[in-house]
């Protein structure tokens, strides 16, 4: 007997993607019975399902963000490990997204699909770096799926901050940064940069920094920025959520130099709407190169491409002979 295509047991449903066979959603959009959750971003971490199975870090990042409602049971996998849900094997492998972030690989009745969740293929010091995983369907995000999206080097973006902090002691530098993710790993990329003084944090973003901390991601002397003096934090880097620059929070800073850290900021035009002075290209998805890379390196002959800049990579895939189509899952973020 052969076997079952994918798309006769794994379909788009109004609460996500939904495995039939195993009777679970990888990342559903509102609460279900069983879910399967790469990674703790609030789109695809959502609460009150009644069991989760996903890595320890996600789950962790998860209860300190819902608590109780985290999930009614919960399932810790490691990377590689099996599971055996309803007959479909699945096993998480690194995304390279953010710490605890995971591909699901769904192995059933002979075929092996991937789900990628968020993914990018550039170094992280924060989380483990994604891992192509062999497959008959990839089905991989597109965030950033135009051509016109290559990202520079971290480590220029990095650069450019701390040129512009030497330029204007007088002033500090406000960078927006996502909670969870980005903030930590700005933060990462500047002790590599060698940039080893206390760096000043919003008040929202302090938890999460203490959970990686004891997840074992070391980020140095962080300290809160609610409280310090504008004597104080002349000359100083604040990191604080794009949701922070508008409030009355920021207007205690000393004449702040705004900064924000996303792959969206390669748009000029998003980046002035937002009253962005210093753009850093940083980002937590994979670019244009990379989502072609990935597909060359993972060699599954048919992709599907979800939430994103769809019809684009699905073009490119058509173009470079793979079997490709759109998926067109509803309620995911371009949270960046």
């Amino acid at each position: 007997m052969s076997a079952p295509r994918p798309e006769t047991w794994l379909r788009v449903t109004p609460s996500g993607l939904y495995c039939e066979p195993g009777d679970f959603f990888i990342d559903p959009t509102q609460p279900v019975d069983r879910a399967v959750v790469t990674h703790a971003h609030s789109d695809h971490a959502r609460p009150n399902n009644r069991h989760v199975l996903a890595t320890a870090e996600t789950l962790a990042m998860m209860r300190q963000r819902y608590g109780g409602e985290a999930g009614g049971s919960v399932q810790e996998a490691r990377y590689g490990e099996t599971v055996t849900v309803g007959g479909v094997a699945v096993t998480l492998r690194p995304a390279g997204h953010v710490l605890g972030s995971a591909q699901a690989v769904l192995e059933y009745r002979g075929n092996r699909v991937v789900v990628s969740g968020d993914y990018k293929r550039r170094r992280d010091p924060t989380c483990a770096p994604f891992e192509p995983q062999p497959c008959d369907v990839f089905i991989t995000e597109a965030t950033f799926g135009l051509p016109v999206f290559r990202h520079p080097l971290d480590g220029h973006e990095i650069a450019r901050l701390l040129h512009s902090v030497s330029l204007f002691p007088e002033r500090c530098h406000l960078v927006g940064v996502y909670a969870l993710g980005k903030c930590q790993r700005v933060i990462a990329l500047l002790r590599e940069a060698g940039y080893d003084a206390p760096l000043y944090l919003h008040g929202a973003l302090i938890g999460l920094c203490e959970l990686y901390e004891r997840l074992g991601v070391a980020l140095g002397p962080l300290l809160p920025a609610t409280g310090a003096s504008k004597t104080e934090l002349a000359g100083q880097i604040v990191l604080a959520p794009p949701g922070a620059f508008a409030d009355r929070w920021s207007r205690r800073l000393p004449d702040p130099v705004a900064a924000m850290a996303s792959g969206w900021m390669r748009v000029k035009q998003r980046a002035k709407a937002s009253g962005v002075e210093l753009p850093l290209v940083i980002s937590d998805h994979a670019d244009w190169d990379e989502l072609s890379q990935t597909l060359a390196d993972v060699g599954a002959p048919e992709i599907w491409v979800t939430h994103g800049n769809e019809e684009a990579l699905v073009h490119y895939a058509t173009g470079a002979g793979f079997k490709a189509k759109a998926l067109a899952l509803l309620g995911y973020e371009d949270e960046e």
